[in-house]
């Protein structure tokens, strides 16, 4: 079982190629990492490449949006850590199904991206949330510890619906809105909710041709972690509950 004094770690839910590989890998220079995805084959390259750079990392193939599956992956981590184990930083960075299309002509599945992604929100952040109050409690004489923080990636449809695009604008304001309401809850017991609108394209293997005639015209993964990695060191004297990022020359 580890001890009061051992390290916390992260966990970050969305861990696949892009964004959420980038911030596995620059929270694993200070924690070990917990990895959260629903398949096993977008994991097992990112858990092998940070443990062999020197870092610990554990893959978990988990469904955020089943609350039964959120139970076990918690139950497996306390087993894997011991039972004692807490958080310093939580990511929620599961992707929202993206589809454009005209209200009138959408059917019941118009509401399917706000039901999964609103749902793994919340299951994700009620379970993460108590051992991070954990970690908050913990005596810090030994060490700097940051604030526990909570991180929700979100997007520019976050902010505003944009016409085709008002089921994947639901499910974005969705978890805004609950990343407000549990700053506001445990803010004031010592834990870091943040949200960050994402507004522009990220550079990954998906987007290669976009843009590519313009440096620097898409988010560079690395610079979102770097950005988290901020969020998570901020003194709670000075909290940023939102954060945005875009490239020096997207239009907003």
């Amino acid at each position: 079982m580890a001890s009061s004094l051992s390290r916390p770690i992260a966990i970050i839910a969305g861990a696949g190629p892009g964004t959420g590989a980038a911030v596995a890998r620059r929270f694993a220079q200070t924690y070990p990492v917990v990895l959260l995805s629903r398949s096993a084959s977008s994991l097992d390259p990112l858990v092998q490449g940070i443990n062999q750079n020197g870092g610990s990392a554990l893959g978990l193939p988990t469904d955020v949006t089943n609350p039964e599956n959120m139970t076990s992956t918690m139950t497996q981590i306390q087993n894997h850590f011991g039972a004692d184990v807490s958080i310093a930083a939580a990511i929620f960075n599961v992707a929202s199904k993206f589809s454009r299309s005209q209200f009138l002509e959408s059917g019941p599945e118009f509401l399917d991206s706000l039901e999964a992604t609103a749902r793994g929100a919340s299951n994700f952040s009620k379970a993460v949330i108590p051992l991070m109050l954990a970690e908050g409690r913990k005596d810090t004489s030994h060490g700097e510890r940051y604030s526990p923080t909570l991180i929700f990636t979100g997007a520019t449809a976050a902010m505003k619906g944009g016409s085709g695009l008002g089921s994947f604008a639901m499910s974005k304001f969705a978890v805004r809105a609950l990343a407000q309401s549990l700053a506001r809850e445990f803010g004031p017991k010592g834990i870091h909710v943040a949200h960050a609108v994402i507004d522009g394209i990220i550079a990954t293997e998906m987007t290669k041709g976009y843009k590519d005639d313009t440096p620097d015209a898409k988010i560079d993964p690395n610079a979102i972690a770097e950005a988290y990695w901020f969020l998570h060191t901020q003194p709670r004297s000075a909290f940023t509950q939102e954060l945005d990022l875009r490239p020096y020359c997207e239009s907003w």
